[in-house]
């Protein structure tokens, strides 16, 4: 069983850059893709960004592209998410989820079997 503990999270101010971290324990994660989600308050979880097992290939929503980057690595099980101009809407609690194994990186939630608690993320305007 993996377990997936989200850290950097916190209170930042519109167009300043945050770094999210997934640090996973009890399997390595090399091997699965990787995504990072995030819910909004009175809002569905939605898609932000994944990566593929080695990193080649990543995917953002249109709201994260060009502002936001994905990384990985796996010698340190661990999965990034580095936010750049950050926005209002932006704000948060951003979650990072291990993809099925040997599968492709993906844009929904059931493409993903395990999930870390979250760690909250708030944009000031």
């Amino acid at each position: 069983q993996v377990q997936l503990v989200e850290s950097g999270g916190g209170l930042v101010q519109a167009g300043d850059s945050l770094r999210v971290s997934c640090v996973a324990s009890g399997r390595t994660i090399g091997i699965y893709p990787m995504g990072w989600f995030r819910r909004a308050p009175g809002k569905e979880r939605e898609f932000v960004a994944a990566i593929s097992r080695n990193g080649d290939l990543t995917y953002y929503a249109d709201s994260a592209k060009g502002r936001f980057t994905i990384s990985r690595d796996n010698t340190k099980n661990t999965v990034y998410l580095q936010m750049n101009s950050l926005k209002p809407e932006d704000t948060a609690v951003y979650y990072c989820a291990r993809g099925r194994l040997l599968a492709h990186p993906g844009t929904s939630d059931a493409a993903y079997d395990f999930w870390g608690q979250g760690t909250q993320v708030t944009v000031s305007s």
